[in-house]
């Protein structure tokens, strides 16, 4: 059995909690492999709302076993909540939720100068989470892992190490007190006796999965762009939630992933800082912001609107290779006349032939703009490809031929119900 990969194809936002939520009713395993709780996956089930950030939202199906892999960094706070949060709702984890013994923890000290640091003039406009910090940390090969908590004294001595050089640099650049490694290791060997039933060989445990024939669906946080190494640097996250991100998160090899599922935002969104060349400054991205409810859902933060960009998600399609995709919030545009889709990019007066990832350039492209006739109808009460309106059809259609992409699912709704599959 292979497994699949499911990719934000834009800036992230795109609903992937949503959809791994449709598409887990079809897999055994959910495994995330990257990011940490900056990520904010909202699933809608009948009226209730839940917002998850580490553990993946196929934990809302009660046969599904969940993963949480090496490449994500785990803020201790936010996944004891979360748990507890999902007992309270009567969504039991135990034996279906695991954790890497490998994946890095985000200690107080991550927390802290992420905050500090967005407060300088070169805000790149991170949640303050701590990821980044700890990510840092990870590649200095100064990390704190899960499995470090088996062993008091190296964790004393790991933090001890890391604080000298924390303590200094929270003290004498940014005059702030420092922090106390007593303090920092009882937390942390508390939590390790929280979590100590869920932690797992994850490699191991998912390539024996696939060996048994069980299907495996690997999900990652933010967006395309957002990735360190393919997205628009350097307002990106810190690790990589391309599809690539998703073997070296998990330990699964690329030989065993076999499809690659895009989502794709009907319009397109950003949050935080960086370019973003089909951005709406008017009346018509408040408009978008309003109906879509376009705010975050970890950090409330109103995200920036613009038209569908089919150059940018071409891209997308190109680093991910993206072999089929689902379109969310389309029901976002039935309040339109015309809607614009920009399918390509002029800068000094010539048309790209490749996507930028230069800022400086991408800050200076001129969108090329094609105007579709809109639909002017309700469609969220659509349950299928079908009960769409011919011009709805027409837009997917001519966002599908100028992104390559092939649309499999479509949402009309944040409703288990407002998603159906496209069979054509």
């Amino acid at each position: 059995m292979s497994a699949t990969v499911l990719v934000g194809s834009q800036w992230g936002d795109e609903g992937k909690g949503k959809i791994v939520d449709i598409l887990s009713e079809k897999f055994d395993i959910v495994a995330r492999y990257q990011g940490g709780a900056n990520a904010g996956h909202t699933v809608m089930i009948g009226e209730k709302q839940y917002i998850l950030h580490l553990i993946p939202s196929g934990i809302l199906r009660e046969n599904v076993i969940c993963v949480i892999g090496n490449g994500v960094v785990i803020d201790p706070q936010a996944l004891l909540e979360e748990i507890a949060l999902l007992e309270s709702h009567g969504i039991s984890v135990d034996g279906r939720l695991f954790i890497s013994q490998n994946a890095h923890l985000i200690m107080p000290y991550h927390k802290l100068l992420d905050s500090i640091s967005e407060l300088g003039e070169q805000k790149i406009g991170t949640t303050g989470r701590g990821i980044g910090p700890c990510y840092i940390d990870k590649y200095a090969r100064k990390g704190i892992r899960i499995v470090d908590l088996l062993n008091r004294a190296e964790l004393e001595k790991k933090i001890r190490i890391n604080l000298k050089e924390k303590n200094d640099l929270l003290q004498k650049i940014y005059s702030h007190e420092g922090l106390d490694v007593e303090a920092i290791v009882k937390q942390y060997l508390e939590f390790d006796k929280a979590i100590d039933k869920y932690i797992k060989d994850v490699p191991a445990f998912l390539n024996q999965a696939l060996d048994e024939g069980k299907s495996v669906l690997l999900e990652g946080a933010q967006g395309t762009f957002l990735d360190v190494d393919h997205g628009t640097y350097p307002f990106v996250t810190s690790s990589n939630p391309t599809s690539g991100g998703a073997c070296t998160g998990t330990g699964i090899p690329p030989t065993r992933i076999d499809s690659v599922i895009g989502i794709v935002k009907a319009y397109t969104t950003r949050v935080g800082n960086g370019p973003f060349p089909t951005e709406l400054t008017d009346e018509e991205g408040e408009k978008l912001r309003q109906i879509g409810a376009e705010f975050g859902a970890t950090t409330g933060r109103p995200r920036r609107c613009g038209w569908f960009d089919a150059f940018l998600v071409s891209y997308s399609k190109m680093i991910n290779g993206i072999t089929s995709a689902a379109v969310t919030k389309l029901d976002v545009l039935s309040n339109y006349e015309k809607i614009k889709v920009c399918v390509g990019y002029e800068l000094n007066g010539r048309r790209l032939k490749t996507f930028p990832t230069n800022v400086e350039q991408l800050n200076s492209v001129t969108p090329i703009y094609e105007e579709v006739d809109g639909w002017m109808e309700d469609i969220t009460s659509c349950t299928s490809y079908d009960d769409l309106p011919s011009k709805t059809k027409d837009y997917l259609d001519f966002i599908a031929k100028h992104s390559g992409i092939n649309i499999s699912i479509v949402s009309v709704g944040p409703k288990r119900k407002q998603t159906f599959w496209v069979d054509r």
